[in-house]
């Protein structure tokens, strides 16, 4: 059975939880999408998508999709050899037609470009805070992640997918005597919220975050604390309260995400 998430108005598990008060609807236009402010697109993850991988999953929330891989190699960086410790690391890339107007590869511009280089940092640094790189020992994961359709959001389902294919290739290393135990700490998730037509809202699809007065993306562990917080104002500024409702609103969006891939990886 494939899991997924198809978020219901105020209801149901998607917006059970939140840092400390509930998230309170807001009023406003209805989105593009026919979404309320506090709603996910439709989310849903396929594992072992890649049987070649360790670790894969298709990462989908609405119509932005990625495919996430986790690779395994034995031994680590040269400046990190000696120090019985491993490392965590991340590729991100799109495909040409992923886009309404066609991107050249990197390869063919003989370099990664900037967005790519910041958002493949982005990633790796993500998930290394949450692996203990001594319990991982000398070996090297690398978390790729390809873009196949671009909706919005590309960064923040590459690192929800890259955790689940994380932690299926973990299991693979456990399962065969490689790993004595577990060196992932917490669960991952990341979601973006931003303020459009004056609206603090929830998961911005492209329409949205294309004109966004400002936009963020939030990282949040299991035990509900922030990894990241990438904000910023669009042409125009906004207020403190502002930043604590977009806020509330991504530790909503991360602790549904989490839920979805709970699920995902217990139906293995």
């Amino acid at each position: 059975m494939t899991p997924s998430v198809r978020p219901e108005r105020c209801e149901g598990a998607i917006l059970t939880y939140v840092t400390n008060d509930a998230v309170v609807p807001q009023a406003g236009p209805t989105r593009p999408d026919g979404r309320v402010a506090q709603d996910l697109r439709p989310v849903r993850m396929l594992p072992h998508f890649v049987p070649s991988a360790h670790g894969s999953v298709l990462m989908e929330i609405g119509q932005t999709r990625v495919i996430c891989t986790a690779s395994v190699e034995e031994g680590v960086p040269g400046w990190r050899r000696g120090a019985g410790a491993g490392w965590v690391t991340a590729e991100y890339g799109m495909l040409p037609a992923s886009t309404h107007e066609r991107r050249s590869r990197d390869v063919s511009k003989g370099k990664l470009d900037g967005r790519s280089s910041e958002i493949q940092r982005l990633i790796g640094r993500s998930l290394r805070a949450v692996v203990d790189m001594e319990a991982l020992g000398e070996r090297t994961i690398w978390l790729d992640c390809d873009v196949l359709t671009a909706d919005g959001g590309t960064r923040c389902a590459s690192i929800c997918g890259a955790y689940v294919a994380l932690e299926i290739a973990v299991r693979g290393l456990m399962s065969s005597g490689a790993l004595a135990q577990n060196p992932i700490t917490h669960q991952i998730a990341a979601v973006s919220v931003g303020i459009v037509d004056g609206q603090c809202r929830l998961d911005l699809n492209y329409a949205e975050d294309s004109h966004a007065h400002a936009d963020m993306n939030v990282v949040v562990n299991g035990a509900g604390e922030l990894i990241e917080v990438q904000a910023t104002a669009e042409g125009a500024s906004f207020t403190r309260g502002q930043l604590d409702q977009l806020l509330d609103l991504a530790f909503s969006g991360t602790t549904s995400l989490m839920q979805v891939q709970t699920k995902t990886l217990a139906e293995l």
